[in-house]
């Protein structure tokens, strides 16, 4: 098998509009054995033409992506997932940017799936997996990429689990800014529905920092099912003391953190 028989194979691809291929795809298109194919990605790959996220998935790169070595993640994680056969979302401060709310830029690819999974990193492009065992009712959009389609948690989904992975997100501080430029996106009917599927403790602490950033009619969205459900006072950061910290009444939430966004 030459390089110029496999270049020929992989330019085949793009013209039929794939940009993502398998080891097995390979082994049929080049006529082959399966070791003779992994030699002429192996050339393919030296040569920056493909890329590889996942072992036996493989990304054909357009030039403009040849030095980066990568495809952005939104593109290729769908197809990805649906190789692997496993439901997933973009999340957290993934989501958050492509709701509109890019004051950061996160550095990485945030996704949501429903069991513990490594994280990828392929040249500068990195992506971190969060297990959320009831993510399969995580209310969704889809969004068109080059690839195709990928799945991001709604502005209302995105809102709690920003305060409910506040750690993953840069913290409360950052999560209360990312917020300010959210809110506008967030529909009040859906936010109390998910509200009420969220951990009660979530929605205490994504009130209270609603109000925080201004947001009053979205934080009263939430305040009947917090009503219903918090039997205690929660902590607005888990990790840290509580004692002497202030008490919300309304929230019934121990405010022993400071919470201080950025202005906009």
């Amino acid at each position: 098998m030459t390089s110029d028989s496999a270049r020929t194979w992989l330019d085949t691809l793009p013209a039929r509009g794939r940009w993502w291929f398998t080891i097995d795809d390979a082994v049929a298109g080049l006529g082959g054995t399966r070791e003779a194919a992994y030699m002429a990605l192996g050339r393919l790959r030296r040569k920056r033409l493909i890329a590889s996220p996942y072992r036996g998935f493989h990304l054909v790169l357009p030039p403009e992506y040849r030095e980066m070595g990568a495809w952005p993640a939104e593109h290729f994680l769908d197809p990805l997932m649906r190789w692997l056969g496993e439901p997933y979302y973009l999340a957290l401060l993934t989501a958050a940017a492509m709701h509109g709310a890019a004051h950061q830029a996160p550095q990485r690819t945030q996704v949501v799936v429903a069991r513990n999974r490594k994280p990828i990193a392929l040249g500068p492009v990195h992506v971190d997996f969060i297990a959320r065992h009831d993510m399969a009712d995580t209310p969704t959009q889809t969004r068109n990429t080059r690839m195709g389609t990928v799945r991001v948690a709604t502005p209302a989904a995105t809102a709690l689990e920003l305060v409910g992975y506040a750690e993953r997100c840069g913290g409360l501080s950052h999560v209360a800014t990312v917020l300010s430029e959210l809110a506008e996106e967030i529909d009040p009917d859906a936010l109390a529905a998910e509200g009420r599927r969220a951990p009660v403790a979530w929605a205490q602490r994504l009130g209270w920092m609603l109000e925080r950033v201004d947001q009053p009619a979205l934080a009263a969205a939430l305040l009947p099912d917090v009503d219903a459900r918090a039997a205690a006072s929660t902590p607005l950061r888990r990790s840290a003391p509580t004692r002497s910290a202030l008490r919300d009444a309304r929230w019934r939430l121990i405010v022993n953190a400071d919470v201080e966004p950025d202005e906009l």
